[in-house]
């Protein structure tokens, strides 16, 4: 595999941009005339859904690991949503952290190793000083939010 120099790049890069029009493009073309079916999966009862998405997780995860451990796996993070829906906590959060947490984890590790594993450099600058600050108002308006609404009920 050669190199791209600097010269090369832009053509490749709009090549690339070039050919992800067109697959789009090509894409509505071709599901243009099934949006009527699409739309008839709605019609299709939860617990029938849930059955054919579940099934076509696990092959999906036993397919790319060939794990049972990773099967595993999948049925405790099941039946952990399946509790917390069940409780009423709320799956999105729980499903972003899921997604971004190894690239948090990723990103602290490099910033650590950047820094000489201070911690000083969460909170180095005023841009992390001020995302903090923000994240610390909205908790504290929620929790006020919170409250308020349970003061309101019990009287």
């Amino acid at each position: 595999m050669t190199a791209i120099t600097g010269t090369e790049a832009p053509s490749r890069i709009w090549a690339l941009l070039a050919s992800f029009f067109i697959a789009m493009v090509v894409l509505l073309i071709l599901n243009l005339p099934f949006a009527p079916l699409w739309a008839k999966l709605l019609a299709i009862p939860r617990p029938y859904l849930y059955a054919g998405i579940t099934v076509f997780c696990g092959m999906g995860v036993y397919a790319t690991s060939g794990s049972t451990f990773d099967l595993l796996m999948l049925l405790g993070i099941g039946l952990l949503g399946f509790a917390l829906r069940r409780f009423g906590v709320p799956l999105a959060p729980l499903m972003i952290g899921m997604v971004l947490g190894p690239l948090f984890e990723t990103s602290m590790r490099d910033a650590l190793a950047s820094s000489n594993q201070s911690y000083g450099v969460f909170v180095d600058g005023p841009i992390p000083v001020a995302i903090y600050a923000l994240l610390a108002l909205s908790l504290v308006i929620s929790i006020a939010g919170r409250v308020r609404s349970k003061a309101r009920k019990d009287t």
